[in-house]
């Protein structure tokens, strides 16, 4: 199940199914950071001055930024009580640490 964040000004959706925030039905992140710890976070602020996290390469706002949470934590805790979705989460991790140490 899909939960829709916001619709981006070009018309694309970013939705977050399951654990991962998704741009377009593509994967764009699995978690948010904070503008002000983003290296380019003026640059933020210039083009989006009310957003306060990114997910992937898209600025959230405040209330955006909860939606994201309430819909991580609940798929999290769906998941929890499952244990092949337990299986699925542990693939997950693997392929996310494969891909930040630069394995594709």
């Amino acid at each position: 199940m899909a939960t829709l964040v916001k619709t981006t000004q070009d018309g694309r959706k970013l939705e977050v199914v399951g654990l991962a925030i998704c741009l377009d039905g593509k994967l764009e992140a699995f978690d948010l950071m904070e503008v002000s710890a983003h290296p380019r976070c003026r640059a933020i602020w210039e083009v989006a001055p009310d957003a306060t996290h990114m997910a992937g390469r898209v600025t959230l706002a405040a209330g955006e930024v909860e939606i994201v949470k309430q819909a991580l934590a609940e798929a999290e805790s769906q998941i929890m009580a499952n244990p092949i979705a337990i299986n699925e989460r542990f693939r997950l991790a693997a392929m996310r640490k494969a891909r930040d140490e630069g394995i594709e």
